[in-house]
């Protein structure tokens, strides 16, 4: 006797799934963390970039701004006995503390020479010299102060001149950040079907082109 209940319609809605394989799973993955990772570290290094891209361009024309470098000159003195001590040595903290609170000075000590009639100290900073030239005798100095404006500070940090260990460690950060800002957008490239392969071109000629220009033009 034929059953009065019949079996639920399979609709699309209804029908199991098939398992993702594993590549398409692996690869979609990459995707979503490359996109996201190439989108929040180029945020992060935003100011990164823009800052070594403008200075990359001043520091090529520094001509530009020769004129706003401004030298000073003073003169002073120290006391004898730290210029020709009874025992010991000359007193290098000390020299070196006194100009830098006496006259203001910043930067690092760069320099530090001691001969028998004079002592030579040295002060350097991004865009910024102070040298001061003690007599042993007399105990008097002469100290030249030379600034060479914002641009040159920006300049000096763009190389890493003069600017200590930590600002050292920024611009090794700011390299690893660039670097991968670069290789997460050229692995999303490989997702992106349609463009793949003439994003992979365009930067193929770009490659060659910085090639050219240094094996043409740099002697």
């Amino acid at each position: 006797m034929p059953s009065n209940t019949s079996e639920p319609a399979v609709t699309p809605a209804t029908r199991p799934r098939a398992p993702i394989p594993l590549s398409v799973r692996v690869r979609k993955q990459t995707a979503i963390v490359s996109r996201w990772l190439h989108i929040y570290l180029s945020m992060v290094s935003f100011a990164v970039i823009l800052f070594f891209a403008v200075t990359g361009l001043t520091l090529n024309h520094a001509e530009w701004f020769a004129n706003q470098q401004r030298t000073v000159q003073r003169t002073g003195s120290l006391p004898h006995d730290w210029l020709r001590p009874t025992t010991g040595e000359v007193g290098k903290l000390e020299i070196a503390e006194r100009l830098r609170s006496s006259e203001k000075l910043h930067g690092e000590v760069s320099d530090f020479r001691v001969d028998d009639q004079q002592v030579a100290v040295s002060f350097k900073a991004p865009g910024y010299a102070a040298d001061a030239f003690i007599d042993r005798d007399s105990n008097h100095y002469d100290l030249t102060i030379t600034s060479n404006g914002f641009v040159a500070v920006m300049n000096d940090l763009h190389k890493g001149r003069d600017a200590g260990k930590a600002w050292g460690w920024v611009i090794d950060v700011s390299a690893v950040l660039l670097t991968l800002v670069s290789l997460t957008g050229l692995l999303l490239l490989f997702f992106v079907y349609k463009r793949r392969t003439a994003g992979l071109i365009v930067g193929a000629i770009g490659a060659v082109l910085l090639w050219i220009a240094w094996a043409r033009f740099v002697p």
